[in-house]
């Protein structure tokens, strides 16, 4: 019953965030009170009345300026998985939103329980082995990231693009390329936790989707979803092309950010999808994957690390491989390489 009211929350703000009639205008003198306490918040951290601190790694931000999903945390995975292919050794932290743990902030492995931690935070850990802290305060997770693992030379911040007092070397912002920034209106008219002039500080653009909109808009790199098999929940060796479901109609269960886009890959690819959308990061109860009949059910893997647990043979997940525009971490490790030779200038 909460799930359903939160999802038709979610619909009925996304309706809204998409139009600039109706009650999108009606919210707009909110919007410019938001848009003011983020101005001054900001200005109070560029004139030092709020302290930004720094720690001992260079620090890359990957955030968002919308509210919802668009991409960050599996650009994260990618970025932290081709550093240590370039010799880095990275730890990553992030928010752990959705964990419920009685003190932050906490180490993440990745057999780690997501009710503790975050269900993001887990199929992170997963997809990189890399170490990782969570919390509520980015720079406390950066400190105590790095006293446990002194090795780590780079970290890497799943979101906190507005959590200005852990200072950042590199930030990269990850937009929608389809729905951009909605009706451009801050909160609560729009979708924007800042405004749109916010991009002409950050130091990259990663459009979830062609860069541009379609168009050759300059500093936008491109990153794209495919989906090549499915595994079962119950054994993750046990994998099938997906093209072996191809013509078959199955339920496929969403809880992220944007569950549509989940959806229409899965019918892109052929399957006839029944769909189920729950809110973003929800837990699911062993009942709601249950159906009137013997179909399989996909869901994605960040659902998958809630719904192991009570995982039937049925129960399939579907691992998404991400392609990055190959200039893009070519720029990341030579913005690296500056930020290196500035450091040993100063020193």
């Amino acid at each position: 019953m909460i799930s359903s009211f939160k999802r038709k929350l979610e619909l009925k703000l996304f309706t809204i965030w998409q139009s600039k009639q109706g009650t999108a205008k009606f919210l707009r003198p909110l919007s410019w009170l938001y848009c003011s306490v983020v101005f001054f918040r900001s200005l109070a951290y560029t004139l030092k009345f709020k302290k930004t601190e720094k720690v001992a790694a260079p620090v890359i931000v990957i955030g968002n300026l919308t509210v919802g999903g668009t991409g960050k945390t599996p650009l994260v995975a990618w970025l932290a998985n081709y550093l240590k292919e370039h010799g880095y050794h990275p730890g990553i932290i992030s928010r752990g939103y959705g964990g419920k743990a009685r003190h932050w902030p906490q180490q993440v492995r990745p057999d780690g329980d997501p009710v503790t931690v975050g269900d993001e935070a887990i199929l992170i850990s997963k997809r990189t082995a890399c170490p990782m802290a969570v919390g509520p305060e980015r720079l406390i997770s950066g400190q105590e990231l790095l006293h446990y693992h002194p090795t780590c030379n780079i970290i890497i911040s799943d979101d906190g693009l507005q959590h200005y007092a852990l200072h950042r070397d590199i930030e990269v912002a990850v937009i929608d390329s389809k729905l951009r920034f909605g009706n451009g209106y801050c909160l609560p008219a729009g979708a924007l936790r800042e405004p749109i002039q916010r991009l002409k500080k950050v130091d990259f653009i990663v459009a979830n989707g062609k860069a541009g909109n379609g168009s050759a808009e300059e500093g936008e790199y491109s990153m794209y979803y495919s989906i090549t098999h499915a595994c079962r929940l119950q054994d993750s060796k046990q994998c099938q092309p997906i093209e072996k479901f191809k013509g078959q109609q199955v339920h496929a269960i969403a809880g992220i950010g944007n569950p549509d886009r989940f959806f229409n890959q899965l019918t892109g690819l052929g399957l006839d999808v029944i769909a189920h959308a729950f809110s973003d990061h929800y837990f699911y109860k062993e009942e709601e994957l249950e159906f009137d009949d013997d179909k399989p059910v996909f869901m994605t893997e960040k659902d998958a690390v809630k719904c192991k647990r009570f995982a039937k043979e049925h129960h399939w997940y579907v691992p998404v491989t991400v392609e990055v525009q190959e200039t893009f971490g070519k720029a990341i490790l030579e913005k690296l390489k500056e930020i290196k030779s500035d450091e040993q200038q100063t020193t």
